[in-house]
């Protein structure tokens, strides 16, 4: 079976709080942040890049908000759903289609089901089998791509 190609992956990285890690990144290693949201007094979501290198850092509240009931394993299992508490990091996979990886996919235990999200992209995730939660995400074609 033929899986479209996969564009790029992300790691996304839980923590309590972003603003510690930052000069890290950006002082040390010279990374610019492309992307921030804002959440209560700090920030709850970053994109970090610096050339062909991206890192996303996420609080732990700031996910659980956005998984909102999918944070929650239905089955009371603890390798269900997205553990914001628990999972220190996940991937990020940017698809050219969404639709056949979802086939590939089939009979894994989806934890964040298919959404739209606010930022243009279709996404959903599978905890893969050593626990870590993988998000794929097709964003719209536009002109030229």
């Amino acid at each position: 079976m033929e899986i479209a190609m996969m564009k790029k992956l992300t790691p996304v990285i839980l923590v309590d709080r972003i603003e510690p890690c930052l000069p890290f990144w950006v002082e040390r290693l010279g990374f610019g942040k492309t992307a921030e949201v804002p959440e209560d007094d700090g920030l709850g979501f970053v994109i970090l890049a610096k050339g062909n290198v991206e890192v996303m850092y996420q609080t732990r509240a700031s996910a659980a908000k956005d998984l909102g009931s999918s944070a929650a394993p239905a089955s009371g299992k603890a390798s269900g759903a997205i553990d914001p508490g628990r999972d220190g990091v996940g991937f990020f996979i940017e698809v050219e289609e969404l639709d056949p990886v979802m086939k590939a996919l089939e009979g894994i235990e989806v934890v964040v089901p298919e959404r739209k999200t606010f930022y243009g992209s279709r996404e959903f995730g599978v905890r893969e089998p050593g626990g870590t939660p993988v998000m794929f995400a097709e964003f719209p074609k536009g002109p030229g791509s």
